[in-house]
């Protein structure tokens, strides 16, 4: 992607989270707005602050245009991530914004759980696990906070409210690559 269209992500990203605060709908002007930033692309919107993680929401699949995708989950990522309080007008400037754009997601397909650690360790993508009616997905830049692949399946497994073995029994895996912007 052209380093002017991750500028432009991150700056929309950041006025729409900045617009809310100002209770002012966010006006984009779509004329301005490259090809490559009209494709449907599946995002995930990470803040933080100091290094720790202040939210993140995003989704796998592609439902709209890429820069609607980023203002949508910069938005979902500010104010209503469960697992954290809405951000505070204070905590804007210091929030730190990073966007993952999401690949294609592939069926991941192996014969032995030493393969599937094996290749996930090799390759460190992201990954959905689903079971039944959960699922979960972990960005690649998990890998980085849980490098062991058991580790990495086990904290996804119980994140998508599954037992943290649930991975070694033939649970439904796909994975994916994200370009990272910050």
């Amino acid at each position: 992607m052209e380093s002017q269209d991750k500028q432009t992500l991150l700056n929309l990203a950041r006025m729409a989270i900045k617009s809310k605060f100002e209770d002012k709908k966010i006006k984009v002007n779509e004329s301005k707005i490259s090809v490559a930033l009209k494709q449907k692309r599946g995002t995930f919107v990470t803040l933080t602050i100091n290094g720790k993680l202040r939210s993140c929401i995003g989704r796998t699949i592609p439902v709209q245009e890429l820069y609607k995708d980023v203002i949508e989950n910069a938005l979902a990522a500010a104010f209503s991530d469960p697992r954290f309080s809405p951000l505070k007008k204070e905590e804007f400037a210091k929030i730190k914004i990073e966007i993952s754009v999401l690949g294609k997601c592939q069926k991941l397909k192996y014969k032995s759980l030493f393969q599937l650690i094996d290749n996930l360790e090799k390759n460190k993508p992201g990954v959905i696990l689903k079971k039944g009616s959960n699922q979960a997905t972990f960005l690649p830049q998990v890998w980085e906070e849980l490098p062991s692949g058991e580790q990495f399946l086990s904290q996804l497994c119980l994140k998508a409210g599954l037992q943290v073995d649930e991975w070694t029994r033939n649970p439904e895996l796909e994975t994916y690559s994200v370009e990272k912007i910050q």
